[in-house]
């Protein structure tokens, strides 16, 4: 990073500051108090038909107050941690306490909860990187794909690098702080021309910057994935066979867990309310969360309540086997925290998995899944409806690229038909998962 940013010390300094503001909570009189605060700095750069387009260098911190008074709560938050301003945070929060209505699943998680062992989960990999490196990388990413035949244009390369330390503490004593690095660098492409123009990207991302696919590789990806889509036509209308790309599978899997979690279920906004031990998948899936992976995307100790993190298993051998639940959520419906504040974290299926090649025989005649558009989901009948572009699958091989059609089902019978899962898997995210076969989906096309 081309400004200095001393990790350890801005640990320090929000933790001084978080215990200022829970002794100023105590001494109002609340009865609990809560607080997250964060610094990041963050260099990100972007080059445009091989010119500069953007360079930002960014540093952002706030806090966030919440206090209890009774079943009362009131928060308030500030982008400067001075100590007249977190005075006047805490203050406003107590303020607001007293007079919001009583929750009686309001409060702090129970204090056997804690997290107790903070382990080092290797997430804090700073990248020594100036300005005039960084767009170096960014140039030699786009012209990489600008090279290839048939890329006409582009919408260019950006990379970026940041550096983030946060600490949440809480009138039980908890106070826990994790530092973590993120470093990205993508490219966007056009290829064709008029009327048959199509454009793609690719990334790369991780904790290390050793870790990151090489500039020129990300830029050939970019316009392979470009160039593979030129030619386009609307796929027929029908039942098919449906084989989502490993970037699209990863989207059920949020759209699954966004239906399990707490909030959703409390407020009925979900299909799987009360489907506790229900079959979901086939018996060979097992899906759950792995939060203290050594150098995982999504690693904590502790969630947002300072519960400590474990494994847990959401779908087991394709019954549904756990909610997914912070302190409060568990509270409104009778049960107990899975650790879940703020989130599943670094998400892992178990399954036996596939070639693609095998998977695209398996399915004979279909359509493979690329990319999708819209938020076409009803969380609360599962019904699914997205457009979207990507392949045509004839006799088990590529045909042609499909585009300008609507895939269309309900989430309960995708799931039910999921028939094989590839071993292309995505590693980029917390969620990492390979192509999805599924039975059969409506498409509209022509």
């Amino acid at each position: 990073m081309s400004q200095a940013f001393n990790a350890e010390a801005q640990q320090s300094r929000l933790e001084e500051r978080a215990g200022m503001a829970l002794e100023l909570a105590r001494q109002l009189g609340a009865d609990a108090c809560e607080v997250g605060a964060s610094v990041d700095q963050g260099l990100g750069v972007s080059v445009r038909l091989g010119e500069i387009e953007t360079v930002e260098l960014s540093r952002d911190q706030g806090i966030a107050v919440t206090v209890y008074v009774g079943n009362r709560k009131g928060n308030a938050s500030s982008s400067d941690a001075g100590d007249a301003s977190i005075r006047a945070v805490v203050e406003k929060a107590v303020s607001i306490a007293r007079y919001t209505g009583e929750d009686p699943a309001s409060g702090l998680a129970d204090a056997s909860l804690m997290a107790t062992e903070l382990p080092d989960l290797d997430l804090h990999h700073p990248w020594a990187l100036n300005t005039d490196e960084a767009v170096e990388l960014a140039l030699r990413c786009e012209d990489a794909g600008r090279e290839r035949t048939g890329i006409t244009n582009s919408e260019g390369a950006s990379l970026s690098s940041s550096e983030v330390v946060t600490v949440y503490a809480n009138s039980h004593g908890f106070l826990g702080s994790k530092r973590g690095t993120r470093h990205s660098l993508s490219c966007l492409l056009i290829g064709g021309s008029g009327d048959g123009m199509q454009r793609d990207h690719d990334f790369t991302t991780a904790r290390r910057a050793s870790d990151l696919a090489s500039p020129e590789s990300v830029g050939v990806s970019a316009a392979e994935r470009t160039l593979s889509r030129l030619g386009g036509q609307r796929p027929k209308t029908g039942r098919f066979p449906v084989l989502l790309a490993p970037d699209m599978a990863r989207g059920l899997v949020g759209n699954l867990l966004n239906s399990i979690a707490g909030g959703a279920l409390y407020r009925e906004s979900s299909f799987l309310c009360d489907q506790l031990g229900e079959t979901l998948f086939p018996d060979w899936f097992t899906l759950g969360e792995h939060p203290r992976e050594v150098g995982g995307m999504a690693s904590a100790a502790f969630d947002g309540d300072g519960v400590a993190t474990r494994d847990n298993v959401f779908i087991d051998r394709g019954k549904l086997a756990s909610y997914m639940l912070a302190a409060y959520s568990a509270r409104r419906l009778g049960l107990q925290t899975t650790g879940n504040a703020g989130g599943a974290r670094n998400v892992r299926i178990q399954a036996p998995t596939s070639s693609l090649e095998r998977l695209m025989q398996q399915m004979g005649t279909g359509i493979m899944v690329t990319e999708m558009m819209g938020q076409g989901l009803n969380p609360v009948t599962g019904d699914y409806s997205r457009g979207a572009a990507g392949f045509w699958i004839e006799k088990g091989r590529i045909s042609h690229p499909v585009e300008e059609f609507t895939v269309a089902g309900n989430l309960r019978e995708m799931f039910a038909g999921l028939q094989g899962i590839g071993d292309d898997i995505d590693r980029r995210g917390s969620i990492q998962t390979g192509s999805w076969l599924i039975d059969s989906m409506t498409i509209a096309g022509q």
